[in-house]
């Protein structure tokens, strides 16, 4: 594996201290504790990074508090917008800089690490426009000479909790509605991948925001997010993470009310018919499973194959995975990156290895990918497996890898059964050049967005989350503000 060198800035970045944002302030966690964030790709120590506690948690969560109640809440919402197109314009100045940080925090591809980085800047710049269209109605209520109207405020003081799969991209989905909204928040970036998320929080006090609209607090989740979830002066907590994680948050968030959003697991079905354009289909199945090394939510880990085709479907995909170029994502030449730890590793390793128990057949893939480099760091061939069935622990469950399981199927109404026989119900893709069998099938699948004849596309505008285990709320678009806002109704009495 060829050793790429990092931009100087990027090297500067991380031989600096990595405290916590507080106040404005760039604080040592109370304990003095630091944890180490590694690189993926070789297993080096890329930087060390404060560990936040319990009693940092409340430290940042009184700053929102004071700052909600304070300066924030008498910006106007223009100037709301100027700040958040100010924070976007500073982000693509050093779009670069964030760009390579992701990749070598998170194992990304360099390439794919600028295309989230590109999307997280227009996260912040769609938002920059909706704090002056916050707004309520005149309801015409029955009641004789009442005038009622409704307002649309801010939640309050917020906790952000987003997974290592996509940091800086996960961070603006939460962070520009809630700042558009006009709330405050702990923004708590996922263990192994804060850097992105510490860099922003530099650029959004260079942008002139408040000290104490946005706090950043890294650490263990068990421990840090825990606390920001249990804290009675936090009024919404938004998750995005594993299903086992968020039914905890649940839990937890009952005994004060909390309100809270939730972005799960998924086990999301591809479809594929026979009269689709099957190198299409080919090209998509591999980008649905293979992006960002299977570690997406979103990923169609289940690829249902009519089975007139799914023999040719599956060598095609198989050969396409056999091809790919594993690396530090650093290397222009590389396709693919590790996946985040050596834990997740081992996971993704295990789901191959019960696959295999089970009587399923790697036609590509079902190792750990080693030589030319590669030992060091944490790669899986990416896998497709043949000779599955749907009770299968590898079709059922969500594997968070570069696994995807080939399924016949003999007709419409079979794959819809079978695809909703999931307690996740995040996303399904559909492959056909009959747009009346496209959208009958979208009619009947559970999942919160259907992709059809493309996989993985995303907008500022459009909403996203899940049915069933795989959550509740809806992020982006008009439905985000309402993750992050409450409803007030007033009523005057004029006769």
């Amino acid at each position: 594996m060829a050793t790429v060198a990092m931009r100087s800035e990027v090297s500067q970045f991380l031989e600096g201290k990595k405290g916590l944002l507080i106040g404005g302030q760039w604080v040592d966690a109370a304990s003095g504790e630091t944890y180490e964030t590694l690189n993926p790709a070789t297993g080096e120590i890329l930087t060390r990074v404060a560990s936040a506690g319990v009693e940092d948690v409340d430290r940042a969560v009184k700053a929102a508090r004071a700052a909600f109640n304070g300066p924030w809440r008498k910006i106007t919402p223009a100037e709301r917008g100027k700040l958040l197109w100010r924070l976007a314009d500073l982000m693509e100045q050093r779009a670069d800089e964030l760009t390579e940080l992701e990749t070598v925090d998170g194992g990304k591809v360099r390439r794919i690490a600028g295309i989230e980085v590109a999307i997280a800047i227009d996260h912040f710049r769609y938002y920059a426009g909706w704090p002056t269209k916050i707004e309520g109605n005149t309801v015409p209520v029955s009641a004789p000479g009442i005038l009622n109207y409704t307002l649309r405020e801010p939640v309050g003081v917020c906790g952000l909790i987003v997974p290592w799969n996509f940091p800086i991209v996960m961070a603006s989905w939460k962070l520009a509605p809630a700042l558009a909204a006009g709330c405050t928040m702990i923004l708590k970036p996922a263990g192994p991948t804060p850097l992105t998320a510490l860099r922003v929080g530099e650029l959004a006090l260079e942008a002139g925001f408040p000290p104490g609209v946005i706090n950043i607090i890294t650490g263990p989740g068990a421990r840090v997010g825990s606390a920001l979830v249990r804290h009675p002066d936090v009024d919404k907590i938004a998750f995005t993470g594993s299903t086992e994680v968020g039914k905890q948050i649940a839990r937890e968030s009952v005994d004060n009310v909390k309100r809270i959003s939730l972005e799960l697991g998924g086990k999301s079905p591809n479809i594929v018919f026979p009269d689709a354009d099957l190198e299409g289909a080919v090209r998509g199945a591999f980008n649905a499973i293979f992006y960002n090394q299977g570690q997406v939510c979103t990923a169609g880990s289940r690829l249902f194959a009519a089975r007139s085709i799914a023999e040719e479907l599956t060598e095609r995909l198989a050969d396409r995975a056999r091809k790919t170029t594993l690396g530090n994502g650093l290397d222009p030449k590389v396709q693919m990156g590790p996946v985040v730890s050596e834990t997740q590793m081992q996971t993704v390793l295990g789901y191959i290895e019960s696959g295999v128990r089970e009587g399923a057949k790697p036609v590509s893939g079902g190792k750990r990918a080693t030589g030319n480099g590669l030992d060091a760091g944490y790669f899986v061939e990416p896998t497709v497996f043949s000779g599955v069935v749907d009770e299968m622990t590898i079709a059922r469950e969500e594997i968070f890898g570069p696994v995807v399981v080939v399924l016949p199927f003999e007709s419409l109404e079979e794959v819809a059964e079978r695809a909703n026989n999931s307690p996740y119900g995040l996303a399904a893709g559909i492959w056909t050049s009959d747009i009346s069998k496209a959208h009958k099938l979208a009619s009947l699948l559970k999942a919160g967005t259907v992709w059809i004849n493309c996989y993985n596309v995303f907008d500022a505008a459009s909403p996203f989350g899940g049915y069933k285990q795989s959550g509740y709320g809806r992020e982006h678009g008009h439905a985000a503000l309402e993750l992050y806002t409450e409803v007030k109704s007033v009523w005057t009495k004029y006769d």
